[in-house]
């Protein structure tokens, strides 16, 4: 410490730049510190910093003993506990991830102790050095902050185990939906609404979630015991309904609960599958060499889709591609909202098939292969439906939403279709035809680095800067934080390193993802660990990427 307070006190009132002379180690006796980066101006992006401590005088070595799920909730809560004991002093930060507990690095565990990564902005007036402002922050007031975060008792001990073990049971709960045959859960009591679309905390004096009877399932939890709520059975589900009366937010709730949440948002009762992925129209994005014959083929002119590109797909052709793209990163389900998605994608009606002829249409839509999707590639569906009957005919079960409140209405809808047969024919000209993944040209993504002198940073949850390019992620609504973006940036990064053509960019990114799969990326706890199908999502926005059908 005296050595940083030196350093410092010789740059007063210096230019900005002097600043570059702290970078490195320090001892603070019970804590190392490290300045792993020092921002080059004080418009720039903070400084990046750690603090390592030992487990000894922590009193928390107990954590080490704990499950992985245990010990990614603690390092969670010690991160928002840093944060919290720091909102005095905007000038330093540590990344969280809102309402859900991912595996981060702005704190990680290791065999000798804890270390917390975050960012600190060095204080300046106009570009001239405010050493004594720099002293007072890093040598006095960080250090408590650093020393209350790792400290068992200056922590709320019961608050802490709480937080863990209700994460524990969320991964516990995940765990058991596939013995169960099932896609997601939703336990009883469960808040499902949030307060606003920029608001991701729970909604005050909300109807608590009560599922019907014929859909409930009973869970274990290690920590919390049985619980009781809607089991989602793989398969063909419709969520249905009037306006306003909640399907879509319970879709939301389950797009959102592939990742778990802290005590008291509401859905620590909900869980997804982690690989299913929710698609939609996507007008104007790229789509690099996919097979789309599937879904889209004998378009005019004899032009083919089995090699399919475009620089400014339509709404049909881009949910058509990012359908064949989750199924080519391993979803395991898919999860539509008729409202973000393109009719003729979705759906042809008889009058419309008695207009427009076979012949004359090259969709084949997405209700004459989801019943494929299920039977031959054995991938789930869950789709909010409220325009189109068509899709009772191929559903397992139908959920309709009333005053927020959910009923099983499948046996009802049984007795519609025979009620009201169908005139409509099924489009679907051949079995779904299981396509081997793209190749990936690793050498120009790696000139993509150059170019952009390697610039890897993510803007917010909806952009990412790779090298030169800039990828467009706002269509990426499962996307968590910003600490996923830079993630993502960093597991292309590698995949760049690669030499010549990916020939499975699934298997390699895959490999990427396992084990301590932050060991391999920079000292920075501006990241966390995202899933492979937003990964390869991202990848195929990179407008410029180079990518070929395998030979």
């Amino acid at each position: 410490m005296d050595l940083l307070i030196a350093k410092l006190k010789k740059i007063e009132k210096q230019n900005y730049l002097a600043y570059q002379q702290i970078k490195g180690s320090y001892d603070f006796s019970d804590f190392d510190f490290h300045i792993d980066h020092v921002q080059s101006d004080p418009y720039a992006a903070a400084s990046r910093v750690r603090a390592f401590r030992q487990w000894a005088p922590s009193g928390l070595e107990w954590l080490k003993d704990q499950s992985p799920a245990y010990q990614i909730a603690a390092r969670d809560y010690i991160a928002r506990q840093f944060a919290a004991f720091a909102k005095q002093e905007n000038n330093i930060s540590i990344s969280l991830t809102g309402q859900t507990v991912m595996d981060s690095t702005a704190v990680i565990f290791t065999d000798e102790g804890i270390e917390l990564r975050f960012r600190v902005n060095l204080p300046a007036e106009g570009r001239s050095i405010l050493a004594k402002k720099a002293i007072n922050m890093l040598t006095f007031h960080l250090p408590k902050y650093i020393r209350k975060a790792t400290l068992e008792r200056e922590l709320n001990l019961q608050e802490l185990k709480q937080h863990c073990e209700v994460v524990e049971d969320q991964v516990a709960l995940r765990e058991q939906l596939a013995a169960n045959n099932l896609i997601a859960f939703v336990a009883n009591g469960s808040i499902l609404p949030r307060i606003a679309g920029n608001c991701d905390l729970p909604m005050k004096d909300a109807i608590p979630f009560i599922s019907p009877e014929s859909l409930e399932v009973t869970l274990h939890r290690p920590n919390q015991g049985y619980i009781k709520g809607m089991g989602i059975n793989k398969g063909v589900t419709l969520i249905v309904g009037g306006g306003f009366h909640g399907k879509s937010t319970l879709l939301n709730a389950l797009e959102r609960s592939i990742y778990d949440h802290i005590p008291g948002d509401g859905r620590e009762g909900i869980v997804t599958d982690v690989d299913c992925c929710k698609i939609k129209a996507e007008d104007g994005r790229s789509i690099h060499n996919l097979n789309l014959s599937n879904y889209i083929n004998h378009l005019p002119f004899g032009k083919q889709t089995t090699d399919f590109s475009s620089q400014d797909a339509s709404g049909s052709t881009s949910q058509a591609a990012w359908l064949q793209e989750s199924i080519e990163a391993g979803a395991s389900a898919i999860m539509i909202d008729e409202d973000t998605s393109a009719t003729n994608f979705m759906i042809r009606d008889e009058r419309m098939q008695a207009l427009v002829s076979k012949g004359d249409e090259p969709i084949t839509p997405f209700v004459d292969r989801v019943g494929q999707l299920r039977d031959e590639l054995d991938i789930s569906t869950i789709i909010v439906m409220g325009g189109s009957g068509d899709y009772l005919d191929v559903a397992d079960t139908v959920i309709q939403m009333h005053d927020y409140q959910a009923l099983d209405v499948t046996e009802k809808a049984q007795q519609v279709i025979a009620m009201h047969p169908t005139e409509r024919q099924n489009e679907s000209e051949k079995a779904l035809e299981l396509i081997p993944p793209r190749h990936v040209d690793c050498a120009h993504l790696q000139q993509l680095l150059i170019d952009g002198k390697f610039k890897v940073s993510g803007k917010g949850a909806n952009s990412l800067r790779f090298g030169k390019e800039s990828i467009d992620l706002q269509a990426l609504e499962q996307l968590e934080s910003n600490a996923e973006l830079n993630a993502i940036g960093w597991l292309l990064f590698q995949l760049a390193q690669q030499p010549g053509w990916s020939t499975h960019p699934p298997k390699a990114l895959a490999a990427l993802l396992e084990g301590d799969w932050s060991a391999t990326m920079p000292n920075s706890g501006d990241l966390a660990k995202p899933r492979l199908v937003d990964t390869l999502a991202t990848l195929n926005r990179l407008r410029a990427a180079k990518m070929r059908q395998p030979r």
